[in-house]
């Protein structure tokens, strides 16, 4: 018997221990991360800042939160992703751009989701209020359209003599209707004619450049818009070979060869993002976490460009840039 009850001991110690080895994975709450990108999804800067804001709190990777990132370049892709992150019933979806964060909410009212980059999420319709949201959807502002008639200026001042500007729009994008009206009185006020052009996706771009190549257009602006950062390289070339100066809201864009990129901080935003995530898994709902504003902005200037083009930037510029790509 003696012996039975010790054989017994230690098939339940070693029963506890498989439990022991095996329950805490249970518990590690898991992030969906969405990313508009080519496959194989490569890390970015903001991507990194993200990353960053979850060790500044304490997370340890694959320990105490699990990132399932994941990148995609069409919007199949985008909503099958989207289901299998709610299938998983996932703790937080975590996506950039609003209209990525438009497309979570319909696909779970019950998954809390933070917003990196939400432009005006009162104008595009993800909150009620900024400082009650209500539903599941946080995060940050990043004010797209409010920030377009500082782009037109900008270009302004690099070109003084451009008198029609492409603007390159993504009439699906839920912060298009306010970008054009932006556009429309930035232009008016500075005696610039704006062509309005319209793509919908990576697929469509090829016919809309060749819309802006024909159109006069003395310098291009890329509206803030998943497919547009993914198709970023196309329109940089594209502006290159036309010797058209382009402006976007990204760094990303500026980096692969356009001009110049301004608006807020997307390192920031992100770093910022991880608290959100942080205070939902702590059991904060979304609709009680106020949404934020941007607090930092980013001038960047590719010189590089300015030089392959025949463009003289004017030191005046370049000395409010944060940062200049040589």
């Amino acid at each position: 018997m003696t012996r039975f009850r010790a054989v017994a001991l230690v098939l339940f110690l070693f029963g506890v221990l498989l439990v022991s080895e095996v329950q805490p994975a249970r518990n590690v709450p898991t992030v969906g991360y969405l990313v508009a990108g080519p496959s194989p999804c490569k890390l970015g800067p903001r991507d990194e800042a993200f990353y960053q804001g979850r060790r500044d709190l304490g997370y340890a990777p694959g320990q105490s939160i699990t990132v399932d990132r994941r990148c995609f370049s069409t919007d199949n892709e985008m909503h099958s992703m989207l289901r299998e992150f709610v299938d998983r019933k996932v703790d937080v979806i975590f996506v950039g751009a609003p209209a990525l964060a438009l497309a979570a909410r319909t696909a779970t009212r019950q998954i809390p989701i933070v917003c990196g980059s939400c432009g005006d999420p009162l104008e595009n319709g993800l909150v009620t209020s900024l400082a009650r949201p209500g539903g599941n959807v946080t995060g940050l502002a990043s004010q797209s359209a409010e920030l377009i008639g500082k782009r037109v200026e900008l270009l302004r001042q690099a070109v003084p003599k451009v008198a029609r500007i492409a603007a390159l729009l993504n009439p699906d994008n839920p912060g298009t209707r306010p970008t054009v009206k932006a556009l429309d009185e930035a232009g008016r006020a500075l005696g610039i004619e704006i062509q309005h052009v319209e793509f919908r996706n990576v697929g469509d771009l090829d016919k809309a450049l060749r819309l802006v190549a024909t159109g006069g257009a003395g310098a291009i602006l890329v509206q803030e818009d998943p497919h547009a950062l993914v198709g970023r390289i196309q329109i940089a070339q594209f502006a290159l070979k036309h010797r058209l100066p382009a402006i976007a809201g990204v760094p990303e864009t500026a980096e692969a060869g356009a001009l110049i990129a301004y608006g807020p901080s997307r390192t920031e935003l992100y770093r910022r993002a991880a608290i959100f995530v942080d205070k939902i898994l702590k059991g904060a709902k979304p609709g009680d976490l106020p949404i934020e504003q941007p607090t930092k902005y980013d001038l960047i200037i590719n010189l590089k460009t300015a030089r392959a083009i025949g463009l003289t930037m004017p030191p005046s510029l370049l000395l409010q840039a944060d940062r200049v790509i040589q």
